[in-house]
């Protein structure tokens, strides 16, 4: 049963377009993290805006599993780099008959210029996400001399047409979750800060176009030969998540996920770049630290994530990061 979210859905959008048209007073850095309670939603946005970028973090907790947008002509032309950090929804768009898909831990790059269509989301779990909106001249300026992937999808932005950087998503690698969290975590201020947040934006781009031009590259040679494994691989994944604090062994993962252990472990590196415990190291580290962040006991993260001990996980942290995880909290 899906939701017209009609004047709540105004609201929504109001948000987003007032925020950025923000960018033309030219300030520095603006930057606003609020919670709004809608009809078909709990959300919290986190909104940065330079001179040159819209940014986004949301995190959002929908009350029904279908809405209806309405037609969004009002909106700064901008190219979104979109993270789908949890969760899962889809979106169909009236305007070009067109299904984009936005699973957790995928990214994409998409201009989309126009919305009317309707979407649909987990209701079970948070859906997270993370956007950085390029204006359009100012993509296409750095698309110019780019690789043929991203120039491709330049030829179609500079034409009009509404495009993606390809049908199928991909994996959001360490190097991007890196990049995202150092936007977020940003302590610098005024110029330094607006300087920071545009060379991470940047480099999150560069990222992304290696990652598709990889891709292309590879295809046909990975040892995942349908959309079967590759299905089975993420829900690898999501398992390995969901257990942080007992991880299987990588037998007992493979008949959790109906995958041979050969094709677990070369298609698990395939996919994220790392082993299936090397994955899970850094996923603990990293969640780790946004706990610490938060204000979460040491040891009560070092126990929350499986941690043998306050010293292992003290060394682990050390090693990573380079300061011990009391040091993050200061």
């Amino acid at each position: 049963m899906g939701i017209n979210v009609s004047k709540d859905y105004e609201a929504w959008k109001t948000v987003g377009r007032t925020f950025k048209q923000s960018t033309d007073q030219r300030q520095f850095v603006k930057e606003s993290r609020d919670k709004y309670n809608f009809s078909f939603s709990d959300a919290e946005l986190l909104q940065i805006t330079t001179p040159d970028l819209y940014i986004v973090y949301g995190d959002i907790l929908f009350k029904q599993r279908q809405l209806y947008f309405q037609p969004t002509n009002d909106v700064p032309d901008m190219v979104k780099l979109r993270f789908t950090l949890s969760g899962n929804g889809t979106i169909f768009n009236e305007v070009n008959k067109q299904q984009y898909i936005f699973n957790s831990n995928q990214q994409n790059i998409i201009y989309m210029p126009g919305l009317d269509g309707k979407g649909e989301y987990d209701t079970d779990c948070n859906y997270r996400f993370f956007e950085v909106h390029f204006a359009k001249e100012r993509f296409l300026q750095l698309a110019e001399n780019s690789n043929r992937t991203l120039q491709i999808l330049a030829d179609h932005l500079d034409a009009g047409r509404y495009a993606q950087m390809a049908e199928q998503n991909l994996p959001i690698t360490w190097a991007m979750q890196d990049c995202i969290q150092a936007i977020l975590n940003c302590t610098y201020t005024e110029g330094l800060k607006s300087l920071f947040i545009e060379s991470k934006c940047t480099e999150l781009l560069v990222l992304q176009a290696e990652a598709f031009e990889k891709a292309v590259t590879k295809s046909g040679n990975s040892p995942l030969q349908s959309a079967h494994d590759k299905d089975c691989i993420y829900y690898a994944r999501d398992y390995l998540i969901q257990h942080i604090d007992q991880p299987p062994s990588i037998t007992e993962l493979a008949k959790v996920c109906g995958i041979n252990e050969f094709k677990l472990k070369q298609g698990f590196k395939g996919l994220f770049e790392k082993s299936i415990f090397g994955y899970l190291s850094h996923y603990k580290l990293n969640y780790a630290k946004e706990l610490l962040l938060e204000g979460a006991n040491i040891k009560s993260v070092a126990f929350q994530l499986g941690y043998s001990s306050v010293q292992h996980f003290s060394n682990a942290f050390r090693k990573k990061f380079g300061v011990s995880p009391g040091k993050v909290k200061i």
